[in-house]
């Protein structure tokens, strides 16, 4: 007659075997005992939760039981833009090896983990070029010193491989229209320049393509499309570079014989209402493009910081609307952006230009299927008696003080290099206490993906064994300390992560999604 251990896990078995949507991950102690109950993985009903199970369900003592709980935290994009152009912020020249750039950008990973941010916006489409493999357009001068040679490595890759592991995104950050920062520069022969050659404008001393062109829309498009489906990156991003701003001696933008094909062809638009239109479809088609077959791309755009003057009261300044032909709250208005990381590189000092209103307008154009990130000049700081440390802090303060109305959500800061020097000691202070606790971007609003299921979780020893049943869903993990009665977050994890050293005590582990959706928390005791 079989044993009573032996009856029990024929009748676990059974039980198991039923279609009751009890699926979950199993977490268990370094003793391979069961912690708690079983919940839909994943599952914010009520019912799921472990204080409405039903007081007479049975659980038979042998079977696996998951012990889900809820975890989330405070969410703020804090980014940083990391330009190419010219050799900015990387590479730090041409020519470097393969290994050289890999050094580099450790250093800059490096870097921005210390200093408590969760995001890098990478200038990979400087000039209509490509730091990452491409099919569509030639390797960047800016890595060997001649457009089309290839470096004999991909700084795209290196760099969503090392940021990744650390918890941080990576957005491509493109230039839509800029043909060439350098007209005297020597072009590949694939270069748009060159196959679309009618439609390369030269305007001061860049070679701009003109944004009337269907041809030209056509192909950024194709480029977006192309670098999606190659390159598993968190975003697309464009910066402030639509029709180009005005030179010096004020010279219109030579567009006339696109404009005048356009009204041969019937139609009626004004040449300012036309130029509009054109910036408005490659937004419009670019969202579509990245709706259909990458609906976990973020994509936004970081305007000029004035949108019109006047907007809000008392603010002067360029007028991004009718000299840029830039409708970014039009944008925002049809739901063809996630975010809009406006540019507002000035001190809150009241003036014909300040921080706090500007920021305070653009948040008021959001709504809920979108954010704002504030736009601010790292590179600003030092610069005049103004731009002090505590300057910075207080707009950053500002920000956070716009944060709970689930609009403005945190801030992209220009540039790098003004954090790799620790200009002031802005690095300093990040790690210290502005950035000390980590966060995750908020989620991107419009996303209706379901976040992946929890890890399963083990303890042995002074470490947390991770595993998931579906890696390719995971992007990090997000590990979480109980204090007080709370659930806090302690650090953020690459999904590569299997193995974390943890001080005893409660600890959850969630998985975080594509778009930064979470999943609930597995919950394990670390004796």
């Amino acid at each position: 007659m079989p044993s009573a251990r032996t009856l029990r896990s024929i009748l676990a078995a059974m039980i198991a075997s039923l279609p009751c949507g009890c699926e979950g991950p199993l977490v268990t102690s370094d003793a391979g005992t069961i912690d708690a109950t079983a919940h839909d993985a994943g599952g914010d009903d009520a019912s799921t939760r472990e204080d409405a199970r039903a007081p007479d369900a049975f659980v038979p003592p042998d079977s696996p039981r998951t012990d889900l709980v809820d975890v989330s935290h405070a969410r703020e994009m804090r980014a940083v833009w990391l330009s190419s152009v010219s050799n900015l912020d990387f590479p730090s020249r041409t020519g470097l090896s393969e290994s050289q750039a890999r050094a580099e950008l450790e250093a800059i990973v490096d870097r921005v983990s210390r200093s408590g941010l969760n995001a890098i916006f990478f200038q990979v489409r400087p000039e209509s070029d490509a730091l990452y493999a491409s099919s569509l357009e030639p390797w960047s001068r800016f890595l060997t010193g001649t457009q089309g040679d290839d470096p004999g490595y991909d700084p795209l890759e290196l760099l969503l491989s090392l940021a990744h592991e650390r918890g941080i995104e990576v957005h491509a950050w493109l230039n839509p229209y800029r043909g060439m920062s350098s007209a005297s520069a020597t072009t590949a022969p694939t270069h748009v320049t060159r196959t679309l050659s009618s439609h390369a404008i030269r305007y001061g001393t860049a070679i701009v393509m003109d944004p009337g062109a269907a041809e030209v829309r056509a192909h950024v498009v194709s480029v977006i499309e192309d670098l999606a489906d190659r390159h598993d990156v968190d975003g697309i991003h464009f910066d402030d570079y639509f029709y180009p701003y005005p030179d010096a001696d004020g010279t219109p933008f030579p567009d006339d014989a696109t404009y005048a094909a356009y009204t041969a062809g019937g139609g009626t638009l004004s040449l300012a209402d036309w130029r509009r239109d054109n910036v408005n479809a490659l937004v419009r088609e670019v969202h579509d493009t990245l709706a259909a077959a990458h609906p976990e791309m973020r994509f936004g755009i970081s305007p000029f910081g004035i949108y019109r003057p006047g907007m809000p009261a008392g603010i002067r300044g360029l007028d991004a609307y009718a000299t840029i032909y830039c409708d970014a709250p039009h944008w925002l208005a049809e739901d063809w952006l996630d975010y809009l990381a406006p540019q507002l590189y000035w001190p809150t000092t009241p003036a014909a230009q300040a921080f706090e209103p500007l920021v305070g307008w653009w948040g008021m154009h959001a709504d809920a299927h979108e954010h704002v990130f504030a736009g601010q000049a790292l590179y600003r700081l030092g610069s005049t008696a103004t731009w002090t440390l505590a300057e910075l802090e207080t707009q950053i303060e500002i920000v956070r003080g716009l944060e709970p109305d689930g609009r403005v959500m945190g801030s992209v800061f220009f540039r790098y290099t003004s954090l790799d020097d620790d200009v002031l000691g802005v690095a300093s202070a990040f790690e210290d206490h502005v950035y000390a606790s980590p966060a995750l971007p908020p989620a991107i609003p419009r996303l209706t993906i379901a976040a992946p299921e929890p890890p399963t979780a083990t303890s042995s020893g002074g470490s947390i064994h991770l595993a998931h049943p579906a890696p390719s869903s995971v992007r990090f993990f997000a590990v979480y300390r109980e204090q007080a009665g709370a659930f806090v977050l302690d650090r953020v994890l690459g999904a590569s992560a299997t193995d974390l050293a943890v001080s005893p005590g409660t600890w959850a582990i969630s998985s975080i999604g594509r778009g930064d959706v979470e999943s609930r928390g597995a919950r394990i005791v670390v004796e």
